[in-house]
């Protein structure tokens, strides 16, 4: 039995995925789809998009849950950073992995005040607060001051658009070995370019339909 599949954790998590299913965001149904793809790519209007998200919740699958699960289990990570926390569907099974490893800290950064609020009552629920570091703020201030020396795991399901930004704040403290986790990876062009090029000291592969799966070497 695994902390994951056992109360509290795993009644929760069945709630928070069929909340999540049932979720609308008024705010977004008036943008054509140009406009919302626009507003992903931008480096500069994410704040903006993000603010109309806000009632989404924005979760990972199950599927990709339970990958991120056995990527921490399966490679004794300890220091995770988590970029995107929204309600946290996704912190909740990383934190479950570093409860299982025997401990560790999370870093998790989210800019929504609303969100935080309540990703901190699911880990409180979960039994899990105790691992995680929540950052409230623009990752990109957040990610950049107080890390540890090395990462043993980083997952990527913030704004699409600061993918590479968000790599190359913590870059330096990945050690080999380290795994990266990108959700919606192919809209962030500049990432894949990236990780995708192994004399950028990565090896890369595409991951079920949306998920891009590195390895700092």
């Amino acid at each position: 039995m695994t902390t994951l599949t056992t109360a509290p954790l795993a009644p929760l998590l069945d709630g928070l995925f069929a909340e999540a299913a049932a979720a609308t965001s008024p705010a977004m149904s008036g943008l054509t789809g140009e406009e919302r793809m626009r507003l992903i790519e931008s480096k500069t209007e994410y704040l903006d998009l993000y603010g109309r998200l806000k009632d989404l919740w924005l979760p990972v699958s199950r599927e990709a849950g339970a990958l991120l699960y056995m990527l921490a289990r399966s490679s004794r990570a300890r220091t995770i950073v988590e970029f995107g926390t929204s309600f946290g569907i996704s912190t909740l099974h990383l934190a479950a992995a570093l409860r299982d490893n025997g401990g560790g800290r999370l870093i998790t950064s989210e800019f929504e005040p609303s969100k935080l609020k309540r990703a901190r009552e699911n880990l409180t629920a979960g039994g899990l607060i105790d691992l995680v570091d929540i950052r409230e703020g623009d990752a990109l201030q957040t990610l950049s001051v107080d890390l540890p020396e090395t990462i043993d795991l980083l997952f990527l399901d913030g704004a699409k658009a600061l993918y590479l930004d968000i790599l190359e704040l913590v870059e330096d403290r990945l050690r080999p070995g380290a795994i990266i986790v990108a959700d919606n990876a192919d809209v962030s062009p500049d990432y894949l370019a990236r990780v995708r090029t192994p004399a950028a000291g990565y090896l890369s592969t595409p991951f079920a339909d949306d998920i891009e799966l590195s390895m700092r070497i």
